[in-house]
């Protein structure tokens, strides 16, 4: 079987690695068509050793389409979506426009591959938000062995969940504040280079972000709405790779070295825990990668059950592209969904 696949905001950050991952797995393809905004017909990207050109999403016709990407932002996919939907077409959203639609799967293949059977009501499976989905590949294993009661995490994102926009702001200011030219923010609220910035999206009435927001209630949704669950979430000035330093408090006892065992034998996760300087990993050393790493497994002695950990991923492979390519193989492999013509 072959499906034809279209993905919507071939030309960002996103789209990009999507088309990358798409080749890098062999996802089987009768077609590969790259769509964006009509301001970037004709805009080149590559597909495996193949160059594509983009075609315009207003425009173009899913009808015999089988699979949509779409990273395109929440205001571009909460209008498209379900008009693809409606031609038939899986789209599978990396925006939080349909996240917390009751309609619609919220899914992380290694945690609840089984929600994505819940497509078929509008045709639409969400991704979910990118520091939300390394963390709950993390929870998901312990959280099957000893029942997590409560989550305290802090947040270190990269500068690329911001877009490319943010890619460019921390390489320009990096750039004024080594030859001395003024340093502007634009993208961000405050200045990036050689500096933290605790605010990610717009504050909410309570105080909180609406990042931090997400991480809440897509945790609940995914794994367990019985999961109590704050965040801080932070910018920081690395341009690939979000980290999250984790405390879980856990119903049943559970040991440091019984979580780095079941954690070594999860889907999705890579365990790099050795208790020497460099014993860990970094977001340098994640960026490019498709694990969610874990390091600095440890006991939480201020609280009965209690471990933490530290957590990274490529934000823009598992936290966004590499997210949405697996959901695109559940369907394939749990033969949810058909191609509408068969390859020639």
């Amino acid at each position: 079987m072959a499906y034809k696949v279209a993905v919507v905001g071939a030309t960002g950050n996103v789209g990009r690695e999507m088309l990358d991952i798409l080749a890098e797995r062999r996802f089987p393809v009768s077609e590969v068509v790259a769509l964006a905004s009509s301001r970037s017909i004709g805009t080149e990207v590559s597909f495996g050793d193949r160059t594509l050109k983009c075609k315009a999403l207003d425009s173009y016709d899913f009808s015999d389409v089988d699979i949509c990407l779409m990273s395109a932002g929440g205001a571009v996919a909460k209008e498209w979506a379900p008009r693809i939907g409606a031609q038939g077409c899986v789209v599978i959203d990396n925006s939080s426009a349909w996240r917390m639609d009751p309609d619609v799967p919220l899914v992380v293949p290694e945690v609840n591959a089984g929600a994505a059977a819940g497509f078929a009501k509008k045709n639409i499976i969400a991704n979910p938000n990118c520091s939300t989905a390394q963390l709950v590949v993390a929870l998901k294993p312990l959280h099957d062995a000893a029942k997590i009661r409560r989550v305290v995490v802090s947040t270190y994102q990269s500068v690329s969940g911001a877009g490319k926009e943010g890619m460019d702001e921390l390489f320009a200011q990096t750039r004024s504040v080594f030859v001395s030219d003024p340093v502007e923010a634009k993208k961000f609220p405050r200045r990036i280079a050689f500096n933290l910035i605790p605010q990610i999206d717009v504050f909410m009435e309570d105080g909180f972000t609406k990042e931090e927001w997400k991480m809440v209630v897509e945790t609940k949704k995914i794994l367990d709405p019985k999961i109590k669950l704050v965040a801080t979430c932070v910018r920081v000035p690395v341009f690939i790779g979000h980290s999250e330093a984790v405390n879980i408090e856990f119903e049943k006892p559970i040991s440091a070295d019984e979580a780095r065992d079941i954690l070594r034998e999860a889907p999705g996760v890579l365990v790099i825990d050795k208790h020497e300087p460099g014993g860990y990993i970094t977001p340098h050393e994640a960026a490019g990668e498709d694990a969610t790493y874990v390091s600095r497994i440890r006991t939480d002695p201020t609280v009965d059950n209690g471990l933490v950990l530290w957590c990274v991923s490529d934000n823009l492979r598992k936290g966004a592209a590499l997210n949405a390519v697996q959901i695109a193989e559940v369907l394939m492999n749990r033969k949810l969904l058909a191609p509408k013509k068969k390859a020639a």
